[in-house]
């Protein structure tokens, strides 16, 4: 049974390009029990954004205001672009004085990989990779893992997936789980949004870029620092790219052994997370322990952040 949230819409990146998806989503929310607010976000434009910069800068400082009471949820309606210009105008002190630890989850993927690097690296604060309102609660067909593995991950102390895993040979290592969309981590590192973590386990995964690309930005990352200093690199879905006659047989796979050739570190393929329909939904920050064993990967962690159940 899923319990009953309070869910606050945040619009830090583009404006809705289907109005419709939007309204099935709080459909959907409502019909299952949940309070909705933040509505009026759908409504703003400012060229290609949900508004202005103050305007979407805002929604996420009142979650640092004590006269703004704390929804349980911070759900991202969508994607695109617009959360870099952002960075520097958010109050980080007072926002980490405040959710450091407390019972909110603010859950989002894509651009918003973004704002989880800025939030982790500048307060501290553990935020949830995952579903958004229109591309996924929104969706024309529910998926059943996104669903599921959402409130399951919110109800739960210690959260469990597994994926089959090719190419993978078997491993156990644990450390801090994070990661995103691969063309917000390369482009934030070395800024001082980018938050400084060894040791963990590094999830990936984008939209449109091929494989060369994908390729140059694992490059900038292992050149950075950062892909080495990684127990494991999890790759999620690399969606809606083509490759050319030039690439010559080159593909994503092959952009992942030369990859993995020269990191030194586990590349652990099949992770249901990205911009396709099925997606787990994983902190940005908190504690993991992942295993793979005859092409099977299993992930759990613990340490996230949980709205508290009646």
């Amino acid at each position: 049974m899923t319990h009953s949230y309070d869910i606050r819409l945040i619009a830090p990146s583009g404006y809705p390009h289907s109005p419709d998806a939007m309204q099935r989503g709080i459909a959907r929310l409502e019909a299952a029990g949940h309070r909705v607010t933040g509505k009026e976000v759908l409504a703003r434009r400012d060229l290609r954004f949900a508004g202005t910069d103050a305007q979407r800068a805002a929604d996420l400082d009142a979650f640092a205001d004590p006269a703004c009471p704390l929804p349980d949820i911070g759900l991202a309606i969508r994607g695109g672009y617009g959360a870099h210009p952002l960075l520097p105008m958010l109050d980080y002190e007072r926002i980490g004085a405040r959710l450091r630890g407390a019972p909110v989850a603010l859950v989002g993927h894509s651009d918003f990989t973004a704002l989880q690097c800025a939030l982790y690296a500048r307060s501290g604060v553990v935020t949830l990779g995952g579903p958004m309102l229109g591309a996924d609660f929104g969706a024309n067909e529910l998926d059943a893992l996104t669903w599921e593995h959402f409130w399951h991950t919110l109800a739960s102390d210690e959260v469990h997936a597994e994926w089959a895993a090719p190419l993978t040979e078997d491993m156990t290592t644990s450390g801090t789980l994070w990661g995103g969309n691969l063309a917000m981590l390369a482009g934030l590192a070395g800024s001082p949004y980018f938050p400084a973590i060894e040791g963990g386990l590094l999830f990936v995964e984008d939209v449109a870029e091929p494989p060369y690309r994908v390729e140059r930005m694992l490059f900038h990352l292992l050149h950075a620092g950062v892909l080495g200093a990684q127990k494991a690199l999890l790759v999620g879905d690399f969606t809606s790219y083509r490759v050319s006659e030039y690439d010559n047989g080159y593909d994503l796979d092959v952009a992942l052994e030369r990859i993995a050739a020269v990191a030194g570190i586990p590349v652990v393929r099949g992770l249901p997370f990205g911009h396709g329909p099925a997606k787990l939904t994983l902190p940005f920050g908190a504690p993991g322990r992942l295993a793979v064993a005859a092409g099977r990967a299993t992930l759990d962690f613990t340490g996230h952040p949980r709205p508290k159940t009646p």
